[in-house]
């Protein structure tokens, strides 16, 4: 058995696993805020991508439209990281063997990724097109698998409650 695998078993058996899995109502509560937490960060990425896209708010500077959205995007990260760490220490034992559950962290590493590559590369030059309606090329191609890969966590994260 793997040190990963004694982990997960670990945090199962624990009382705070123990706790969240077995109450009729905190499981779900956890649960509704996680999704809330990722409506909050997906929807706020999702403007910045529109943007970047030119989609919407085609008037606005993207450093503007960034400006006022990138605290709502680290509150809903927040809430969904910690929700979500909250659900899988319920069932760390069953996510281990998980094909979904692992799908989705391997997107999330992916999703983690693509924001700093913007920000390593075609982000040091956005006083050239801070103000154009649409964004450079390589700047729609991170909004565009920024948008795919939110879509995907969230089918895989689905898909976890009928995993194996």
């Amino acid at each position: 058995m793997s040190l990963l695998h004694q982990f997960c078993l670990f945090l199962y058996d624990s009382y705070v696993g123990t706790t969240i899995r077995e109450s009729a109502n905190l499981f779900p509560v956890i649960e509704t805020v996680h999704v809330l937490g990722i409506t909050l960060l997906v929807g706020t990425v999702a403007v910045m991508d529109l943007r970047l896209l030119g989609v919407v708010l085609r008037g606005e500077k993207f450093s503007d439209v960034a400006g006022s959205i990138l605290p709502l995007v680290w509150t809903g990260f927040v809430v969904m990281f910690a929700s979500g760490f909250l659900l899988f220490w319920s069932e760390a034992a069953k996510s281990y063997g998980n094909a979904a559950f692992r799908i989705k962290l391997l997107l999330l590493l992916l999703a983690g990724l693509n924001p700093s590559i913007f920000h390593a590369t075609i982000y040091r030059k956005l006083e050239s097109w801070d103000d154009a309606p649409v964004a450079p090329v390589q700047a729609r191609v991170s909004a565009v698998c920024s948008l795919a890969l939110w879509a995907a966590i969230i089918v895989a994260g689905r898909a976890i409650a009928y995993g194996h």
